[in-house]
């Protein structure tokens, strides 16, 4: 009976060392002038698998979100404002690069909004041009009312939706692909 205990005991411990943790290490949200930004810092490390993936040319598409939502004591609270940040890393095996395209929208939506498009010798080079986003425009301070709270809730994840179909299906539950985080705070406007 001890051995089981102990065993399954191990096999808990591997399972927890096995989950990969992203966490929101630094949140900031700011008024300057009249635009609301938000800065944060990401803690990951990709998993083998998935930067075997990378490593085979599968494109991986990271989304960082910004919601600014009105507290309501008689109700929900009411979403004012929301912001994505799309940013698209994939291997240029020719050139032995790393190309990282950050757009405003989702990169099947193809031309809305602005791209920035950055080429890296390494990839910790480009994973931490991903991991830091500062200051980052999510709303206009005018369209928010000075009397009022609001609270900033922000979201970092994987987004697996974008993935070629086989690696979807073989991703679904899979600790190794699970990379999310999340942070929350309250807004100043005066």
């Amino acid at each position: 009976m001890r051995a089981l205990w102990a065993w399954g005991l191990m096999l808990v411990a591997g399972l927890a060392q096995a989950q990969t943790s992203t966490e929101v290490t630094q949140f900031r949200v700011e008024r300057v002038e009249d635009e609301v930004l938000v800065s944060a810092q990401m803690l990951f490390d990709l998993p083998s698998a998935v930067e075997d993936a990378l490593l085979k040319g599968v494109p991986l598409f990271f989304v960082a979100e910004a919601d600014i939502v009105r507290e309501r004591w008689y109700w929900y609270d009411k979403q004012v404002s929301t912001a994505a940040r799309h940013m698209r890393l994939a291997y240029q095996p020719l050139t032995r690069r790393w190309r990282l395209n950050v757009t405003s929208g989702a990169a099947r939506e193809g031309s809305l909004g602005l791209a920035l498009n950055q080429s890296f010798d390494t990839l910790p080079q480009a994973l931490a041009s991903i991991k830091r986003i500062l200051r980052w425009k999510v709303a206009d301070a005018m369209d928010l009312d000075g009397s009022v709270r609001y609270k900033v809730e922000f979201r970092f994840r994987l987004d697996l939706s974008q993935l070629p179909r086989p690696f979807q299906i073989g991703a679904i539950g899979q600790s190794d692909w699970d990379l999310a985080a999340s942070a929350s705070t309250f807004l100043s406007l005066k």
